[in-house]
C-alpha cells in the first residue's frame, strides 16, 4: 500500500511519482464541493488504462507513447476539455474497443503536460466524477463515447457507523505506514490531513495493493458506505500480511546468539595474537573498519560481501603480503560513497545565470543544457542520454561541464581520456596482481565522495586500442543507462551504481569515436566563436582574468574593442580563444613590467602599442577585390578556424580545349570544376557562348594560396560563374559572393558552415550573397546584428545564379573569342 508502482495503459506507461509531493495535492472540502457541481459532458474522448484504475479526486501521472493516445491528450489539453479514463478488461489487448473496456470510468482533467526527450508525452491528471460509458461514437483518431454521470449514494454526515468506518480506515492506514519499511513516514501526514471522507476512501482505494478487477469492483460500488466497508476489508487483509511478515523477521533475529559466540572467539584470537606480538595494531585497524562499516548506506549484498572479506582479513597474518592488499581493498570499500547523493539544485534561472556568467555566446548550447536539466527536474532520474560536447579546441567544452556542476550543486570530477590505451585504466586490475588498483571511474567516484557527481570525460575521441584491450569498448558499459546501474570494476569485484552520475563527454571529432559509443551519447555541437564574440569574451573574461593573475586591476590597463578586434584578426587564427588569451597575457605582462620598472606606458592600449608588444600582424585576411577581370569570382569557404573567402580565377589560352585545375584542390572540388565545364558545353547556346571556343582554347582554373589544401562541393556555383564570365567576357556583379553545390542539370544544392561563411563575407566587405534556397533556414538561426548590411539571394537553379551574378557589361580589354 502507498508504494511506488509502475502501470501501463494502452501503449502507455504510468509511474506513481510519490516522491514529488507537489504531484499529490490533497482535496479540500471546497475543492470537493466545486468538483461535485461540475457536470459530466454528454460525449467524452476515452483513454484506456491497462492495469490501473483512477478514482475521483486522485491525481496520477501518465506517459503516452502511442500516436492515438498522444493525439487525444494534445487535443484535450489544447481545448481545456475533460477526458474519460476507463480500465481495460484484458491488459494484453493493444487496440481496445468498446467490448474490451469496463463500462464504469472516471472523468478526468489534465493538470499539466510535459514533453519528454524520448518523444513521449507525460501528463498529470486528476479524477473528477464517475461516469457510465454508453454507445461508442467514433474510434478514430481516438475513442469517443456517450457518457452518463453515475450519482453517488452518500450517507448522512451524522451517520455514526459511517464515521466509525472512516476513522478505522484512517487509523489502519497509519498503522500500515508505521509497520511497513517500504512506505515513507511522510505518507502519514497526507492521511492525517485529508478532510474529505469520500476522498479518503478513494485515495486509499487507489493506492492499496489490489488487482485491477478488485479496484474496478470498488469503483463500481455506488453506495459510499458500502465502498468504505469493502476498502476496510481489503486493508485488514493487507495489515494481517504485514504483521505475519514482521513476525517472521523478528524470529530470524534470534540468530544473535551465534554472533555473540563468534565475538568471544574473536576476542580469544586477539589475545593470542597479542601474546605472539604485533597483533594489537592490526586488531585496532579491523575494529576501526567494522565501526566505519556501520555508518555506510550499502545494501545487503554489499554488506555481506564486506563482512566476508573482513573476516578473511581477520584470519590473515599481518606480516604476509596479502594482508596489505586486503587492507587496501577494504579501505576502498569504505571510502566509496555507496548510495550517498548530493542534493540537486534545480533552479533553472540560477543555472542560466551561471552559464551566462562563465561563457559568452553559445546560446544554442546553453539552451540544450537547460532543457536537459529541466527533464532531470521533472523525472528525477538519469535515463536521458549522456551529453557529448563536440567542437573545435578552445571553445569552452570542459569548462561547460564545470559550470553544469556548479549550477546543479553537484561535485565535479574530470578524467582525461587522451592517449588512453589500456582497458584496465577504465575497469581496473584484478587485485591478485602486484600494484593493482581500481579503474579511473571508481577512483574518481571515490574522490567525489558522492554517487551523483558531474563527471567530465575529456577528449573521448582520443581513446585508442592496443594489445591491452580497447578502452572505448569498456566505456560502453559506463555510458549505457541500462547497464551502468551495476558497473563492474575488476578490482572492486562488485557492481557499483553509476546510473545517477551525470556524464558529460567532450570531443573534437566524431569520426574517431566508436559507432556504438557515439550512439549512446546525445551530441551537442559547440561551434567556434565569431570575431564579435571573441572581442566580447576578451573584454568580459580574458582581460579581467589575466589582470588578476598578474597582480593588477582594471585601472592599470584598458584595451578597447577596436584594439581587441585588431588582436583577434591580426594575431589569432582559431575557433576558440586560447591564442587570444595568450596575446592578451602578453599585453598584461607589458603593463606589469612597466609598472615594476616604474616606466611610463600607455594605460589605454593603442594600435601602435599592439605592434610594439606583439610585433607586426601575423595574419592578413582577404578583402574583396574589384570585378575588372573576367573569370574572377569570390567564393565562401569553411575552415577549422572559422569562415573565409576565396577567389576562383580562370583564364583562356590558345589550345585544344584542355581543362587544367590547380591550387592544391581535393577530388570533390576538382569534380565540381568538371561539372561546371560540362554544363556550360551542354548549354552553350542558352548562355551565348560559341561552341567552337571549347575546341580552340584551353581553360585553366586556379584557387589562390596553393599551400593550403582545399576540398568540398561548395565552390560549385562559384566555378560555374567564373567560367561563364570568362567565356562571355562579361563582368561579375560588384561586391557579391556565393556558395553552393551544383549538378549536371544546373540545380543548386545546399551546403554547410553557413554561419561562419556569412561572417567571413561581412568581414571582407561583401554586400550581396548567393545561397541555395534550402540554406535559408541557416540564415534564420543567425542573430540579426550579424546580418546588417548584407543582402541575400536564394536560388534553386544555375540560370538564376548567372542572372543575378553576371552583368551585361563587358570587362576592360575583353578578348574577342
Amino acid at each position: 500500500m502507498f508504494k511506488s508502482k509502475k502501470f501501463q495503459l494502452d501503449n502507455l506507461s504510468l509511474q506513481d511519482l510519490d516522491h514529488e509531493a507537489e504531484l499529490i495535492p490533497l482535496l479540500s472540502t471546497e475543492d470537493e464541493e466545486e468538483m461535485n457541481r461540475e457536470s459530466v459532458p454528454e460525449e467524452l474522448p476515452i483513454l484506456p488504462l491497462r492495469n490501473m484504475v483512477l478514482f475521483p479526486g486522485v491525481v496520477i501521472p501518465i506517459t503516452a507513447g502511442r500516436d492515438r493516445s498522444i493525439k487525444l491528450l494534445q487535443d484535450a489539453n489544447k481545448n481545456n476539455r475533460v477526458i474519460g479514463i476507463v480500465a481495460q478488461k484484458d491488459e494484453s489487448v493493444e487496440e481496445p474497443t468498446a467490448s474490451d473496456l469496463h463500462a464504469t470510468g472516471v472523468v478526468a482533467r489534465i493538470l499539466k503536460v510535459l514533453k519528454m526527450p524520448d518523444g513521449n508525452t507525460t501528463v498529470i491528471i486528476q479524477g473528477k466524477k464517475r461516469f457510465k460509458m454508453g454507445e461508442m461514437l467514433t474510434e478514430q483518431p481516438y475513442l469517443m463515447a456517450q457518457a452518463f454521470e453515475i450519482p453517488e449514494d452518500r450517507p448522512d454526515p451524522n451517520d455514526s457507523e459511517f464515521n466509525a468506518i472512516i476513522d478505522s480506515i484512517k487509523d489502519l492506514s497509519l498503522e500500515i505506514i508505521k509497520e511497513s519499511p517500504n512506505i515513507p513516514t511522510e505518507a502519514s501526514f497526507a492521511i492525517k490531513n485529508i478532510e474529505s471522507s469520500p476522498f479518503l476512501v478513494n485515495f486509499v482505494s487507489s493506492n492499496i495493493n489490489l488487482k485491477v478487477s478488485e479496484k474496478q469492483a470498488l469503483l463500481e460500488i455506488d453506495n459510499l458506505k458500502d465502498r468504505a466497508l469493502e476498502t476496510l476489508r481489503y486493508m485488514n487483509i493487507e495489515h494481517q500480511k504485514l504483521e505475519l511478515k514482521n513476525n517472521i523477521q523478528s524470529k530470524v533475529h534470534s540468530d544473535i546468539n551465534k554472533q555473540q559466540r563468534e565475538y568471544f572467539l574473536h576476542q580469544q584470537m586477539k589475545t593470542i595474537q597479542e601474546e605472539l606480538g604485533g597483533g594489537a595494531s592490526s586488531h585496532e585497524e579491523l575494529e576501526e573498519m567494522r565501526q566505519r562499516a556501520k555508518s555506510k548506506k550499502w545494501d545487503d549484498k554489499v554488506k555481506v560481501h564486506f563482512e566476508k572479506e573482513l573476516a578473511k582479513m581477520r584470519r590473515m597474518n599481518p606480516q604476509v603480503a596479502e594482508y596489505s592488499i586486503q587492507r587496501n581493498y577494504l579501505d576502498l570499500f569504505l571510502d566509496l560513497p555507496w548510495n550517498e547523493f548530493s542534493k540537486d539544485n534545480f533552479d533553472l534561472k540560477r543555472a542560466m545565470k551561471i552559464l551566462d556568467r562563465d561563457h559568452y555566446g553559445l546560446d544554442e548550447v546553453k539552451k540544450r543544457i537547460i532543457e536537459y536539466l529541466a527533464v532531470l527536474k521533472l523525472r528525477n532520474d538519469m535515463k536521458s542520454p549522456i551529453l557529448c560536447l563536440y567542437g573545435p579546441p578552445g571553445v569552452g567544452k570542459t569548462s561547460l561541464g564545470k559550470s553544469i556542476a556548479e549550477a546543479l550543486g553537484r561535485e565535479y570530477v574530470r578524467i582525461s581520456l587522451g592517449g588512453l590505451r589500456d582497458e584496465a585504466e577504465i575497469r581496473g586490475h584484478r587485485k591478485t596482481y602486484i600494484g593493482a588498483m581500481p579503474g579511473r571511474i571508481i577512483q574518481s567516484i571515490k574522490k567525489a565522495k558522492t554517487s551523483n557527481p558531474v563527471f567530465v570525460l575529456d577528449e573521448i575521441d582520443k581513446l585508442s586500442a592496443s594489445h591491452n584491450g580497447d578502452p572505448s569498448s569498456a566505456m560502453l558499459e559506463v555510458l549505457d543507462p541500462e547497464q551502468n546501474n551495476s558497473f563492474y570494476d575488476n578490482f572492486l569485484e562488485m557492481g557499483f551504481d553509476l546510473s545517477k552520475v551525470m556524464f558529460v563527454a567532450t570531443c573534437n571529432s566524431l569520426n574517431t569515436i566508436q559507432p556504438a559509443l557515439r550512439d549512446r551519447m546525445e551530441i551537442i555541437n559547440v561551434t567556434g566563436y565569431t570575431i564579435e564574440e571573441k572581442v566580447e569574451i576578451g573584454k568580459q573574461h580574458l582581460l579581467p582574468k589575466q589582470l588578476k593573475e598578474h597582480g593588477l586591476d582594471k585601472s592599470h590597463l584598458k584595451i578597447a574593442k577596436p584594439q581587441l578586434e585588431k588582436i583577434v584578426e591580426g594575431y589569432t587564427r582559431e575557433s576558440g580563444v586560447r591564442t587570444l588569451d595568450k596575446q592578451v597575457a602578453k599585453m598584461v605582462r607589458y603593463a606589469a613590467k612597466s609598472i615594476a620598472m616604474e616606466e611610463d606606458y600607455d594605460l589605454k592600449v593603442s594600435n601602435e602599442t599592439i605592434i610594439e608588444v606583439l610585433g607586426s600582424p601575423k595574419l592578413l585576411r582577404d578583402k574583396y577585390e574589384n570585378n575588372d577581370v573576367a573569370g574572377v569570382v569570390t567564393g565562401l569557404a569553411w575552415t577549422r578556424v572559422g569562415g573565409d573567402i576565396l577567389f576562383i580565377e580562370s583564364i583562356l589560352s590558345k589550345g585544344k580545349g584542355n581543362l587544367t585545375i590547380t591550387g592544391n584542390l581535393g577530388k570533390v572540388m576538382k569534380e565540381s570544376a568538371t561539372i561546371a565545364m560540362e554544363y556550360i558545353k551542354a548549354n552553350a547556346d542558352q548562355l551565348g557562348v560559341d561552341p567552337e571556343v571549347f575546341s580552340k582554347y584551353n581553360v585553366h582554373i586556379h584557387v589562390p594560396e596553393g599551400a593550403t589544401p582545399k576540398d568540398g562541393p561548395s565552390a560549385g556555383i562559384t566555378m560555374l560563374t567564373s567560367l561563364v564570365s570568362l567565356f562571355t567576357q562579361r563582368k561579375v556583379k560588384k561586391s557579391i559572393a556565393m556558395t553552393g553545390e551544383i549538378t549536371l542539370r544546373g540545380k543548386v544544392l545546399p551546403v554547410g558552415g553557413i554561419k561562419e561563411k556569412i561572417l567571413a563575407a561581412k568581414r571582407a566587405r561583401i554586400k550581396e550573397i548567393l545561397l541555395c534556397e534550402q540554406n535559408k533556414r541557416d540564415i534564420d538561426e543567425i542573430k540579426s546584428e550579424y546580418l546588417k548590411g548584407l543582402t541575400f539571394h536564394y536560388v534553386n537553379d544555375m540560370s538564376e545564379v548567372l542572372e543575378l551574378a553576371i552583368t551585361k557589361q563587358k570587362v576592360k580589354h575583353a578578348k574577342s573569342l
